[in-house]
């Protein structure tokens, strides 16, 4: 009677929570046994092609390889219940059929683990299936694990000044930015649009959208165009156009009276010739 509540225990505790409260209440280990086989023993076919179907469609997807490869172990477990290795009965039997078919049956979950892993792991998945004789499952898991930590490691102790070195700069729409480095937010208040990230001085509603700005065109046609008129320059604003031009001419000299402008001259080097009377 111990031994059995002792049984009972460790399978209640082994079955899942949705499955554990329908034989909770069971007198025995074999009653619980006998219903789980009942429910779950006979063979389900669109559950094994749900499994099949779980299987082939597995990746790692950044998971660590040891959640991947225990993902996999438990689908590959639970289709062995559904679709148990034939065993050879016979009775001193030496052909070794059995240790064939579970053989083939790892080699095919070893084709599967290798499928699914990350495009990283490419060299390494290159290597085990160019190995001959091609290793064990087991043999195949301990060394994709041992790149694995290779990488971490490598990973951890990679210098700044590798990743300082591969910066690129790429330039987008006109603003060259750099890879690898976090750009500062702008701060600042603009006042005549009301809005953060830039001040009055910079604003683009004042001084005009630069090229690359994205639906400028848009925005220029929706914009009034002001109109612009040549004016004539007049340094003293509290002057009419006449009175300015007679100050002009008071000043230049125009109506100055006894001046005469010395005559220009201009010397001239090289040589010189003297004129010929050609009339006689």
């Amino acid at each position: 009677m111990r031994c059995d509540a002792m049984i009972k225990g460790w399978l209640t505790t082994a079955i899942e929570k949705e499955i554990r409260g329908s034989v909770k209440y069971a007198n025995s280990t074999s009653e619980i046994w006998k219903d789980l086989q009942e429910r779950f023993g006979k063979d389900s076919a669109p559950r094994a092609y749900e499994l099949k179907q779980a299987i082939s469609n597995t990746r790692q997807d950044g998971m660590t390889m040891s959640s991947y490869y225990t993902k996999l172990r438990g689908l590959w477990d639970e289709m062995q219940s559904f679709l148990p290795t034939p065993k050879c009965e016979c009775n001193g039997c030496t052909c070794g059929l059995a240790k064939s078919l579970r053989e083939l049956r790892e080699k095919e979950q070893l084709y599967e683990f290798l499928m699914g892993l990350d495009s990283e792991f490419s060299v390494i998945r290159t290597q085990i299936l160019a190995t001959k004789p091609i290793p064990s499952l087991g043999n195949a898991y301990h060394l994709v694990a041992e790149d694995e930590q290779q990488r971490v490691i490598a990973g951890g102790k990679r210098p700044v000044g590798e990743t300082v070195a591969f910066q690129a700069s790429v330039k987008r729409n006109g603003a060259s930015t750099r890879i690898g480095q976090k750009k500062d937010k702008p701060t600042g208040h603009c006042d005549h649009c009301g809005k953060d990230g830039h001040t009055r001085k910079g604003c683009f509603q004042r001084v005009g959208y630069p090229e690359w700005w994205p639906g400028k065109n848009k925005r220029e046609k929706a914009r009034p165009k002001t109109a612009c008129a040549e004016t004539e320059p007049n340094l003293i604003a509290s002057l009419t156009k006449e009175q300015y031009e007679q100050f002009q001419k008071h000043f230049t000299g125009e109506n100055k009276a006894g001046q005469h402008e010395a005559p220009r001259t201009a010397n001239m080097a090289g040589l010189a010739f003297e004129e010929i009377d050609w009339s006689g």
